[in-house]
């Protein structure tokens, strides 16, 4: 019996077309809060954008695992975090001073870039206002103020090399655009246990739905892994089970193939 239902936002609850959660998927976590299932947020974005979700819905979600489950929080507050170690953060900078890169600095209240960019402002034009662009701040700033994850646009090819100069760190991507960049001992399934743990909840018990690189090993983690039919081959490679479409109702198409609904 699925008891927990964890969502990536972007291309999962939230459509790319859009840029609005369908009215199925809105019905469907309706149902599933009467049925007394518990409905989570698991995404990249940080605390801050969740505000743009409840612009989205009145849902009240159970709980939120965000910046890919460096931190978590629920109705009493936050209960999980896992900051990018400060050490680390210290031997990127030089390097990044001297590359061409742009890349994000993501805390909990607070996002700025090193340099604006053309894949930037590409991704925000694919977010269709979901998200604002980021102020240019100094990067130097990420030694006094905790960053949690950040996001380097740059080729996955090109991976590797920046990974050399953050040491402990591992990239997660959910859009060609750019890496998200988190703790190498973190991830989505992590807070997803830290979550479940909070509720007294077995993940054999739970269901997640995503479709980007970054829900890959949630969807492996949990009882049911559920890609969206927009995710890529490799996203629905890593699933139990392929769902249609955002915008042609794969949440709620999935939600009642399962009997959660």
């Amino acid at each position: 019996m699925i008891k927990a239902v964890f969502f990536d936002i972007d291309g999962t609850l939230v459509s790319f077309n859009t840029h609005k959660i369908p009215d199925s998927t809105q019905q469907a976590l309706r149902e599933m809060r009467r049925r007394g299932v518990k409905v989570f947020i698991a995404s990249g974005r940080p605390p801050l954008q969740m505000r743009f979700v409840r612009q989205l819905t009145d849902f009240e979600f159970d709980g939120y695992v965000v910046l890919n489950g460096q931190y978590c929080y629920a109705d009493k507050g936050p209960f999980y975090q896992l900051p990018i170690p400060a050490d680390s953060i210290r031997q990127l900078l030089p390097w990044l001073e001297q590359s061409s890169l742009s890349c994000s600095f993501v805390e909990l209240d607070y996002i700025y870039l090193n340099r604006l960019s053309q894949q930037v402002l590409d991704l925000y034009a694919m977010l269709g206002g979901t998200a604002a662009i980021e102020p240019v701040d100094n990067p130097a700033r990420a030694l006094t103020h905790t960053p949690y994850q950040l996001s380097a646009f740059l080729p996955k090819e090109q991976e590797e090399e920046f990974l050399r100069h953050l040491p402990g760190c591992k990239a997660a991507r959910w859009n060609p655009h750019f890496a998200d960049i988190i703790p190498e001992n973190g991830g989505k399934p992590v807070g997803v246990q830290r979550m479940l743990d909070r509720f007294g909840i077995d993940r054999q018990e739970t269901m997640a739905f995503g479709d980007g690189g970054n829900d890959m090993d949630m969807l492996r983690y949990v009882g049911i892994g559920v890609a969206m039919g927009n995710g890529t081959a490799e996203v629905q490679a890593s699933a139990d089970y392929v769902t249609d479409t955002v915008d042609g109702d794969g949440v709620a198409k999935a939600l009642r193939h399962f009997g959660v609904i």
